[in-house]
């Protein structure tokens, strides 16, 4: 079972490394300190909840209704894009701002924004329940589909914790109001850059579920 549970530990390890938004989101959460650690914990959970879902017969599910991957593209791409331009607007205090508008509304908002990352990004389903779902199904019984599945969320775990913890001992490299924004304004291209690469994926998706719609494009 060990050896199972070491196996979904480098498959997640595989997936998991490639620059996406919920890991800029953990690691710019960590160099500002806003919670960071919650913000870890909420994304682990995600994972771990699309993991599980995917082990236990999530990927059937998405099979039978690829329709329901391209619907969650969409929405993916409106929140990046969404999320880019209001990094590439923020102002300077943004930071400072943020620290003054209460510790409360602060911390529902890391939370919320976990989510939103977390759960608006169809790579997250892809990778936890149609990936990592579907290889977990080489092995017939549940306790060994769980053990991987396991070991895949052990290292969202133990990754988020060294991206927010890392980045938040880089703190001081960021103290300056230039770098601040430097980092805010990085962060937006990056989104943005990403949402088109996104856009690309559900239009390939598109293709490849309605072919006959890309053979009339290409007659005319």
């Amino acid at each position: 079972m060990m050896k199972i549970f070491l196996e979904g530990l480098l498959l997640q390890a595989s997936l998991i490394f490639a620059l996406g938004p919920q890991n800029l989101f953990v690691l710019e959460s960590g160099l500002k300190r806003h919670f960071h650690l919650t913000v870890c914990i909420v994304c682990f959970f995600c994972d771990l909840s699309l993991i599980m879902l995917g082990v236990c017969g999530g990927s059937i599910f998405f099979s039978r209704f690829p329709q329901l991957k391209i619907v969650i593209g969409f929405i993916g791409v409106a929140f990046l894009i969404n999320y880019g331009i209001k990094k590439l607007r923020l102002r300077e205090h943004y930071h400072l701002e943020f620290e003054k508008s209460g510790r409360r509304s602060c911390y529902r908002a890391a939370i919320l924004s976990s989510l939103a990352f977390s759960v608006v990004n169809p790579h997250a389903y892809l990778d936890g329940i149609v990936l990592i779902g579907g290889y977990s199904t080489k092995y017939a019984d549940l306790a060994s589909r769980l053990a991987l599945g396991g070991g895949a969320a052990t290292f969202s775990l133990i990754w988020f914790l060294t991206l927010s913890i890392g980045a938040s001992i880089m703190v001081p490299l960021f103290q300056e109001k230039s770098r601040i924004r430097f980092l805010m304004m990085t962060s937006g291209m990056i989104l943005l850059i990403l949402s088109v690469k996104l856009g690309i994926e559900v239009i390939s998706w598109i293709q490849e579920l309605y072919p006959e719609s890309s053979d009339l494009s290409a007659s005319k």
